[in-house]
């Protein structure tokens, strides 16, 4: 087992596994540094084994941080925290379940085995070897201890053992897949008779009676919502940046101490490009028993590799820094020793063999060319150390103020205004719902208080009052009818296309109108048209096959035209079964098998557990 982790190490699977622990976030809690405590409350156990009551609450800290990390306005009121603990004991149950599968199936990793793995990860190597202090730190971003972090890595991992088997097991039909092809692949025959608005405007009339009676039938359509004025002072790092004083010998001191930083490394590489796809495994293997047997990468590059432009020159890539590359391949080629050749690599592009050809560094820039980069960076180090300090002072300002002058006259700060923040938002920052639910809290809104220091984005915050307070307002008739009156108009335009389209239908499927109006003929359209309206050609693959030679008609009824469909022919798509493209297709349907059948053994699991919740 020891050789394959070695031999994986560098491949997708490890970098999944990291992935895997990165979005999940220590699903097992801390029980793994300590080995637990005896007599700790649990909140479940599953086939008798315990989920700990402070392994569940970490675990839901760390799910809510996830949550909030993925809104765009973070805010922990908008965190539905009874829904969050029934989706993290769930969670908890079924990786419970599946890592004790693993292990009845016998699937383990010695100590050894996970060191293997992580000195192994790109992830955790500088300059190409394993680095401690980098495998610490990227742990401790996590937020987890190492011990813990082994343990997660080697549950993960077994357990994707299993899943990767169930996969690779899987089967799907040929004939299925040609099916999807051919339905993919048909084409129809049809013609499009287009009716457009100016063709029944005749019939479009709105009368005065019309716009009063739909006003007095939606009034509550047509009223100005309840809105404040606010001010409000922006606290943010960025503006405590601007404000401070950097001076030139910081800046100079700054330069001299990175200086040897700014020389900038380069690494020139070159590379034999593969094509992801079933046969992708097969080639790299022979290209790299071809490498073994003494044939040269130029030679290989130029017979095998899919980027045909650096192919040609023996698949050199010239001198590049870091920022270049795809993530994937960057990480491997600056973890190479110069000469040495990568292990299969894949990214966006495909899979990459690469090797390193040469290393430099370039000169260090003129303290004129970074003077200002540095002085932006002292002042945003600065105002990093101090915008926590600020922000309680503000904090306790403008609770203990009624007003926001005073806090940001002793602050330095601004005040400033917005007017006509409803209650679904406003401009920023009043797009933020915390801030708004904030504003039109009965404290603020008519106790004439301040609102709390609300974080509406990274390092700025906001203190916000309200100056004026408007009611819900009914608009006068007056106000909104000629807005009505185009409401009406459009209604009633769209009314009279659909009447002169069930016409038109009626006539062709009666046979008194065939090939009356300006009709568009169209012959062997696949899906993938351009000349046609995406509602046209979606309407026409959706229509029924034509009967006993009788034609399908239909319509697309618009709110500016009509287009009438009479679909004539279904023509069969093609399936080639050799076609790369029919290939393309079984895999997919191969991958969906193996995930629908892994989901099916999952639950089958989790239903055959014995669960107890306390």
């Amino acid at each position: 087992m020891l050789q394959d982790i070695r031999d994986n190490s560098q491949s997708t699977i490890a970098k999944v596994i990291v992935g895997l622990l990165i979005i999940s976030l220590s699903i097992w809690g801390m029980d793994a540094i300590i080995g637990g405590f005896s007599g700790e409350p649990e909140v479940a156990t599953v086939n008798g084994n315990e989920i700990t009551e402070r392994e569940f609450l970490r675990t839901v800290q760390l799910e809510t941080q996830q949550r909030l990390m993925r809104m765009e306005n973070p805010d922990p009121s908008m965190v539905d925290e009874d829904q969050l603990r029934i989706d993290v004991l769930e969670a908890l149950i079924l990786e419970a379940v599946l890592t004790q599968d693993a292990q009845s199936q016998g699937l383990e990793l010695s100590d050894a085995d996970i060191d293997a793995l992580i000195t192994q990860m790109p992830q955790f190597q500088v300059d190409g070897q394993y680095n401690p202090e980098q495998f610490a730190a990227m742990v401790r971003n996590l937020g987890m201890g190492v011990a813990e972090f082994r343990e997660s890595m080697h549950k993960n991992y077994v357990t994707n053992q299993i899943r990767a088997g169930i996969a690779q097991t899987a089967l799907a039909a040929p004939d299925n897949a040609a099916q999807l092809l051919a339905i993919q692949n048909q084409t129809r025959n049809f013609r499009v008779l287009t009716v457009s608005a100016d063709e029944v405007a005749d019939q479009v009339v709105v009368s005065d009676d019309d716009v009063a009676a739909y006003y007095e039938e939606n009034k509550a359509q047509f009223q100005e919502p309840e809105q404040v004025d606010a001010a409000y002072i922006t606290l943010s790092q960025a503006v405590l940046a601007e404000s401070i004083e950097v001076t030139e010998d910081e800046v100079r001191a700054e330069y001299e101490a990175r200086a040897e930083q700014f020389a900038r490394e380069e690494r020139k590489a070159a590379h034999i490009l593969v094509e992801a796809g079933a046969n992708a495994n097969a080639t790299i293997a022979t290209i790299q028993e071809r490498l073994e047997a003494g044939d040269s990468f130029e030679d290989l590059a130029a017979e095998y590799s899919v980027d045909v432009v650096s192919g040609r020159d023996g698949g050199d890539l010239g001198y590049a820094g870091r920022g270049v590359y795809d993530q994937a391949f960057e990480d491997a080629l600056f973890s190479l020793e110069k000469g040495a050749i990568s292990g299969p690599v894949e990214s966006s592009f495909g899979i990459h063999l690469i090797r390193l050809d040469d290393i430099r560094r370039s000169d260090v820039p003129a303290y004129e060319e970074l003077q200002a980069q540095l002085r932006e960076e002292i002042a945003r180090t600065k105002a990093s150390e101090s915008f926590v300090k600020v922000r309680a002072e503000l904090a306790d300002a403008a609770y203990a103020a009624d007003d926001l002058v005073g806090p940001a006259s002793e602050l330095g700060l601004e005040v400033r205004e917005v007017k006509g923040v409803t209650r679904a938002g406003g401009v920023a920052p009043f797009d933020h719902a915390g801030l708004v639910r904030q504003i039109y809290s009965e404290d603020v809104l008519e106790g004439g208080y301040n609102t709390e220091l609300i974080d509406v984005g990274d390092s700025v915050s906001i203190v916000a009052r309200v100056r004026a307070h408007r009611e819900p307002r009914q608009l006068e008739l007056a106000d909104v009818r000629d807005d009505i009156r185009a409401t009406l108009e459009v209604l009633a335009t769209r009314e009279a296309l659909q009447a002169k389209a069930n016409e038109l239908i009626a006539g062709i499927k009666s046979g008194e109108q065939t090939d009356q109006g300006n009709w568009a003929r169209f012959e062997d359209q696949g899906r993938g048209a351009r000349d046609l309206s995406p509602l046209v050609l979606h309407k026409v693959f959706a229509m029924v096959r034509p009967e006993d030679n009788k034609p399908s008609v239909d319509a697309v009824v618009g709110l500016s035209e009509a287009h009438v469909i009479v679909l004539e022919a279904v023509n069969e798509g093609a399936v080639d079964r050799d076609s790369e493209e029919f290939q393309q297709v079984s895999q997919f349907l191969t991958q969906l098998e193996g995930q629908r059948e892994y989901m099916v053994y999952q639950q089958y699991l989790r239903d055959t557990a014995e669960v107890e919740r306390n």
